[in-house]
């Protein structure tokens, strides 16, 4: 069963949109679990999919009824840049525009995939859905993720995240000139109460820690070149920390960071450095990942002064 209260953030939604949301299915999916009797509203049975609910409503699900979908296949077609590799952990670099894992929108196509058909055995490690991830980055974001092997190393690898003992550090390019050149945001975030599809900063959200250095600014346009370590991993975490702040990230057209002094399709943003330590043998690993072209092209240009 699926449960939960409305939070403001979905108050006023109708109810085969949240369903979407809450079970990851597609709206015509949501929709058929709602006219077949398995959603409660309140503890009793709703078959419209229209209503809009209030804020303190509680939903249930019965999973019973939400479709199964095919597990994750292997697809040699998909190409996975393999970093590093042993016998219990898979370090990869994730491009732009891939997707880590099967949902709702992506069915097929995706990095999980692609690792199958390079390790077959991750099938049957961590979540069926997504064997063996550990973590993720979105689709515009590119860089550095680790990837389990065996059940044991999901197992560490997850307690290490949970206990903030994995290194995650971002390269992002920013507007404007942070105050400080070292600093955390220590902020909440959830959905969004204007938009449930976008995340905020609000007092209900789950706890989430940014720490930032600015490493280099510039005046034309004015911009700053931030590195971010994540201490927590929530979702859009440094986008959504850095436009709390004032500074979003250049070229997120989701949280303020699309502008015409620099023209970016994504979120000037990478996962540049991963370190942890190995889950059997607990010697430390640390992996650095370079700008991608398109990233470095606009820094590069900002250090020649080409924009005004």
């Amino acid at each position: 069963m699926i449960s939960e209260e409305i939070p403001a953030a979905l108050a006023g939604e109708r109810l085969d949109r949240i369903v979407a949301l809450l079970a990851d299915v597609t709206r015509s999916e949501a929709s058929a679990l709602v006219a077949n009797g398995f959603v409660h509203v309140d503890g009793e049975v709703e078959h419209s999919g229209k209503l809009r609910l209030l804020e303190g409503q509680h939903v249930d699900i019965d999973e019973d009824g939400v479709p199964s979908r095919p597990l994750p296949q292997a697809d040699p077609t998909v190409a996975c840049n393999v970093v590093y590799a042993d016998d219990d952990v898979i370090v990869v670099y994730k491009p732009l525009g891939q997707v880590v894992h099967p949902g709702a929108g992506n069915p097929t196509g995706t990095l999980v995939n692609g690792l199958l058909a390079i390790f077959p055995e991750i099938a049957g490690v961590g979540e069926s859905s997504r064997p063996g991830i550990v973590h993720r980055l979105d689709i515009g974001t590119t860089g550095l993720l680790v990837v389990a092997r065996t059940e044991v190393a999901y197992q560490v690898l997850v307690s290490a995240l949970a206990e903030r003992r994995v290194e995650r550090e971002y390269l992002t390019l920013v507007w404007g000139h942070p105050e400080s050149n070292n600093g955390v945001i220590d902020a909440p975030i959830g959905r969004s109460p204007r938009d449930p599809l976008r995340m905020a900063i609000v007092t209900s959200g789950r706890p989430a820690r940014t720490r930032f250095e600015v490493l280099e600014r510039f005046g034309r346009p004015r911009v700053s070149l931030v590195r971010c370590r994540l201490e927590t991993g929530r979702t859009h975490q440094i986008r959504v920390h850095l436009e709390g702040a004032g500074h979003p990230v250049v070229g997120d057209a989701t949280y303020g960071g699309a502008r015409s002094q620099i023209r970016l399709d994504r979120p000037f943003l990478h996962a540049a450095r991963l370190g942890f330590d190995h889950p059997t043998t607990h010697s430390h690993l640390e992996f650095d990942s370079p700008l991608p072209p398109d990233l470095d092209g606009v820094l590069t240009g900002l250090r020649a002064g080409v924009y005004e």
